[in-house]
C-alpha cells in the first residue's frame, strides 16, 4: 500500500489516510509509523513542551508516544482521530512525568538533607553487602546484548547524556533512546531477585 501524504491531519479531515497508515503499520511497515510521524509529531511535541516546559522533555516524550503507538498499537481508528488520541495520550504522559518531577524533587530535598548530616562509617556488613550487589549488577549487565550494556555503562559509569551517546556511538538518537529503555528492562529483569 502505497500512501504518500505527509500534510498533518485536522481531526476528521483524513480519517481514511491515518487507518489506512495505522493499518500498514500493524503490518509490519515502519515507513507507515515514519508518515503518521511526520503528520503528528509537531502536535505532540507541542501539547507535551507546553505541559513539560522543558524542551528535552518534550523531545522525550514524542520519541516515547510514536514508540507506544508502534509497540502497543492501541489506537482503535472506529472510536475517534488518531490526533485526539495521541493528543490524550500525549497529556496523559505528560501529567505523569510532572508527578514524578514532583516525586523526585522530594525525593532529592529528603538525600540533600540526609547528606548534610554526618554518615556513620559503614560496618563490615554493610561493606560485604555493597561488594556483593556491585557483583550482581556486572553480572546482570554482562547478560544484556552489547547495544544495551554499552548505552547504559556510557550514561551511568561515564555520565553521558543521551544525545552525548549517540554522538560518541554515531547512531540515532531515537535509537539510543529504544536501547537504552531496552536495556533498562531486560536489566530489571536480569536483577528481580536483588531487586524484590
Amino acid at each position: 500500500m502505497e500512501i504518500n501524504a505527509v500534510e498533518p491531519a485536522i481531526d476528521g479531515q483524513e480519517p481514511a489516510i491515518d487507518a489506512a497508515l495505522v493499518g500498514a503499520m500493524r503490518q509490519g511497515e515502519s515507513s507507515a509509523l515514519g508518515k503518521l510521524y511526520d503528520r503528528y509529531s509537531s502536535l505532540v511535541y507541542r501539547l507535551a513542551l507546553r505541559i513539560l516546559a522543558s524542551p528535552p522533555e518534550a523531545e522525550d516524550l514524542t520519541q516515547e508516544i510514536f514508540l507506544n503507538l508502534w509497540h502497543n498499537q492501541t489506537y482503535d481508528p472506529r472510536r475517534g482521530s488518531l490526533s485526539s488520541y495521541l493528543t490524550t495520550l500525549t497529556r496523559s504522559r505528560a501529567i505523569d512525568k510532572l508527578r514524578s518531577r514532583t516525586t523526585q524533587g522530594k525525593f532529592l530535598q529528603r538525600w540533600s538533607q540526609a547528606l548534610t548530616t554526618a554518615p556513620s562509617p559503614p560496618s563490615p556488613f554493610d561493606l560485604a553487602s555493597l561488594e556483593q550487589r556491585s557483583t550482581e549488577i556486572h553480572q546482570a549487565l554482562s547478560l544484556l546484548a552489547d547495544k544495551h550494556r554499552q548505552v547504559l555503562e556510557l550514561a551511568y559509569y561515564e555520565g553521558l547524556s543521551q544525545s552525548e551517546i549517540a554522538a560518541r556511538l554515531k547512531t540515532p538518537l531515537g535509537t539510543v533512546k529504544s536501547w537504552s529503555r531496552q536495556g533498562l528492562l531486560q536489566l530489571r529483569k536480569n536483577l528481580k531477585d536483588v531487586i524484590s
